[in-house]
């Protein structure tokens, strides 16, 4: 599993690029602008970026750029465009870019240039004390997770959530976030603008993932009776 940001201001692609990445085991993080893609990049710091180069704020090549120059560009970027030109592609590639995908994009050409991209992420990840590779602490995880039955997560000053180690790290990470989500909902009262503001995630993505997670959206409603 890979965490990957997409930059796109076109809700459809990035809905349908969200579904296909989402699918395939990854988490996506979606921004619609460079201001959104900024912060995302500094919050999640993804192990790779869909980013499109025809935005209405800032463009792609601009933003891709000021990564460089500001010496954020150490994940592998992918430019996606319908409308760019040779020109505009080659020089995001002398950049940094590690590809450049032509809308329409196929599902095939997309899964192709994330799983390149992301073997590229993998061969040059730093590895520093502070700043440990992602897929080095899920690793860490699962081996642990035969030595510790339980976990307990506390969520509140009279309450807490007991979670089972010894499964699939994807079953224990689902049962994680739902219960994240549930804490917020009940401490904002069913609020989704809220919540969505203190998690950082769109409203569409919002709702989606806790449809995903089989969350109850009236149980915060109910508790604030």
């Amino acid at each position: 599993m890979a965490n990957i940001l997409v930059v796109d201001d076109e809700h459809g692609i990035r809905d349908l690029l969200w579904e296909i990445l989402n699918d395939g085991g990854h988490q996506v993080e979606l921004a619609e602008n460079a201001a959104e893609a900024r912060m995302a990049r500094l919050r999640e710091r993804p192990d790779l970026v869909l980013l499109d180069i025809w935005m209405p704020d800032t463009d792609g090549v601009t933003l891709l750029k000021e990564w460089s120059s500001n010496g954020l560009l150490n994940m592998p970027v992918i430019m996606m465009s319908g409308h760019a030109t040779i020109d505009t592609a080659v020089e995001a590639t002398k950049i940094g870019a590690l590809a450049f995908l032509e809308k329409p994009i196929t599902m095939q050409k997309l899964l192709k240039a994330v799983e390149q991209g992301l073997a590229r992420s993998n061969l040059h990840r730093p590895a520093s004390a502070d700043l440990v590779p992602r897929e080095a602490l899920l690793h860490m995880v699962e081996d642990a997770a035969p030595m510790v039955a339980h976990a307990v997560l506390e969520i509140g000053p009279q309450a807490s959530q007991s979670f089972t180690l010894d499964k699939p790290l994807r079953e224990a990470r689902d049962e994680f976030e739902k219960a994240y989500f549930e804490y917020h909902l009940a401490r904002e009262n069913g609020s989704m603008t809220r919540v969505a503001e203190k998690t950082g995630l769109e409203r569409t993505h919002l709702y989606r993932k806790l449809k995903q997670l089989g969350v109850d959206l009236t149980r915060g409603k109910r508790s604030a009776i």
